[in-house]
């Protein structure tokens, strides 16, 4: 038992500033997520990474919409829990502490998005972590009732919207980055009409659409959007020069090497670059990230590892991959939308915006897994993609009072620059990716 005597320590770099909490204040979070409770964890809202200490335990639990990672290192007088949001932050502090021999990219850890993870720190043989889930929607629980669905699905999203506007001052202008797609039209109708039932004016609004070698088929449907809807006074085009993109800057910013994230986050880095030199003072900005995790709407028939039965089957297998206690399971990175939402967190906070993404707030994901799918599609492939774009119009209409244009859907990497452009911008396999990522550490 010689290992209770170890001196133990904890360095927590989390920044607070960056979470907000819709129902509770930050100490009260902090309380919640130490006593490891996942009832009382489940029931805080809002978008979180939480570190707190009790004695030699250390409980860590975030949603979605906030990375945290921790690395354990051994010292001689007993071990040290390092907590940050990037790698980077973690091979620093290492240096900092005279360990950073110690540090490898692979020997860091995500903490999966909803759950609770407690880490005792008692030394040598270091305990795994233990794994609980704070966040278990019902599935399947909603009627087929289309319109009852969208009005239920955009009546929380406007509801944690407001909440969310609740935190912020009042003049403070906010910018939602904006494709002219579902879920960016959807999140800039409903603060648009949210701040007007708060009789704030909407004139803070604006909608930046990013368009490449100014050829944009995003920035097209952008102009068709707000046309249609009268509101072309928030748009603002974005032109960037194919020359200012650099998928190797993307891949040191979010840390990963995925293809489809790096492409992404190339995009979202020149975007949010851009609004910088713009706006040297603007702070807040607002994504439709998690839109189509939450409504499936990603062509199964591209991923060779599922099946529509699988995407189907698996409660939010979008947003958490296969689970923390699947063989797939990946300790650095996680799954799904908790491993690549950094694609979109980390140029915005890199350049010192405050993000906000509202589909990937828990309790629009609870409505979300509650649409019976599987009912509704009957297994098939093409009336799931076009279920998402329904289920959206329909509640647009009813709970905010706009006819919302439905586009077919493109990936925000395709849609801002033109297709011989891209394939000339990005290499076509991911191995290009992970050398340059391996690459990176091996030279810091």
């Amino acid at each position: 038992m010689q290992d209770f005597q170890y001196v133990h320590r904890l360095v927590n770099l989390i920044d607070p500033s960056k979470n907000f909490f819709l129902n509770v204040d930050p100490d009260e979070a902090i309380e919640r997520v130490a006593s490891g409770e996942v009832e009382r964890v489940s029931e805080i809202e809002g978008q979180f990474a939480v570190c707190a200490q009790k004695g030699r335990s250390v409980f860590l639990a975030r949603s979605i919409g906030r990375p945290l990672r921790y690395f354990l290192a051994k010292r001689a007088e007993g071990p040290c829990l390092i907590v940050a949001e990037r790698m980077e932050q973690l091979r620093d502090q290492l240096k900092a502490e005279g360990l950073e021999d110690q540090f490898h990219p692979s020997y860091s850890r995500m903490v999966p998005a909803h759950y609770v993870v407690r880490i005792e720190l008692i030394g040598c043989p270091d305990p795994n972590p233990q794994y609980n889930r704070f966040f278990s929607p019902e599935r399947a629980c909603l009627p087929t009732d289309l319109d009852y669905i969208g009005s239920q699905y955009m009546k929380v999203l406007r509801n944690v919207c407001d909440r969310w506007l609740d935190g912020i001052p009042k003049k403070e202008p906010i910018g939602v980055l904006f494709s002219g797609g579902i879920d960016s039209g959807a999140a800039l109708l409903t603060l648009y009409r949210t701040l007007l039932s708060r009789g704030e004016s909407p004139s803070r609004l604006k909608a930046f659409t990013l368009r490449v070698d100014h050829q944009s088929s995003d920035a097209n449907q952008a102009i068709q959007f707000v046309k249609k809807l009268g509101i072309e006074a928030m748009l603002e085009i974005v032109d960037v020069p194919s020359s200012d993109l650099n998928w190797h800057d993307a891949v040191r910013v979010i840390e990963d090497y995925k293809p489809l994230d790096v492409q992404s986050a190339t995009m979202g880095l020149a975007l949010c670059k851009a609004i910088r030199v713009r706006y040297p003072d603007w702070k807040y900005l607002v994504d439709g990230d998690g839109g189509d995790e939450n409504l499936k709407d990603y062509p199964i028939e591209e991923n060779s590892e599922l099946t529509i039965r699988s995407v189907l089957n698996n409660s939010m297998l979008y947003q958490e991959g296969w689970g923390v206690h699947a063989i797939k399971h990946s300790l650095v990175y996680t799954g799904g939308q908790s491993r690549g939402h950094v694609r979109t967190y980390a140029p915005a906070s890199l350049l010192g915006f405050e993000g906000f993404s509202p589909f990937a707030v828990p309790q629009v994901i609870a409505v979300a897994e509650g649409i019976p799918f599987i009912e509704l599609t009957d297994w098939d492939h093409q009336k799931l993609y076009s279920l998402k774009g329904e289920i959206v119009r329909r509640g647009v209409q009813s709970e905010l009072g706009f006819d919302m244009p439905i586009f077919e859907k493109k990936r925000f990497q395709k849609g801002a620059i033109d297709e011989g452009a891209f394939r000339q911008l990005f290499p076509e396999k991911e191995e290009e990716y992970r050398q340059y990522f391996a690459q990176l550490w091996s030279s810091s």
